[in-house]
């Protein structure tokens, strides 16, 4: 199992700063609909929004925080799946949003993941970049 970069947990879910994420964040959306799923305990649910540390899923009550949870990403079309282990670090009440961040994934589920976000950015991008341009946004800093 590799080890991804997990945030500091707060002790309280409503305590959780505005943000913690280090990389670029991309909505998980492609054309309208959803195109990144989570599963958690069984059940499929489309991404708010997805990075290479972690993600956000609509929630109307606030899940569990503090502790890890196992979970399986999804993309749209496309047979692969990534396993990992999140953490609730915060909750949105007035968007209805959990955000988590990654405390590890499993096998080359990073390597994989990074390719993912470059392939969404390369398909949503509103001007022509190149693969290494889309490389670049994925690993660079957060600017949302």
């Amino acid at each position: 199992m590799s080890e991804t970069r997990a945030a500091p947990v707060p002790s309280r879910v409503d305590e959780a700063p505005a943000e913690r994420r280090g990389c670029q964040r991309f909505v998980a959306r492609r054309r309208g609909e959803p195109c990144f799923w989570v599963v958690m305990d069984g059940v499929r649910i489309p991404l708010n929004d997805l990075s290479a540390d972690g993600f956000s899923y609509p929630s109307a009550t606030p899940p569990a925080s503090g502790e890890a949870f196992d979970f399986v990403l999804q993309r749209e079309g496309v047979p692969d799946e990534i396993r990992g282990r999140a953490v609730v670090v915060n909750f949105l009440a007035a968007s209805a949003q959990a955000g988590c961040s990654f405390a590890s994934l499993d096998g080359d589920g990073a390597e994989r993941l990074r390719d993912w976000l470059i392939a969404h950015v390369l398909m949503t991008a509103t001007v022509r970049i190149t693969e290494k341009d889309a490389a670049a946004i994925v690993s660079g800093p957060s600017l949302i």
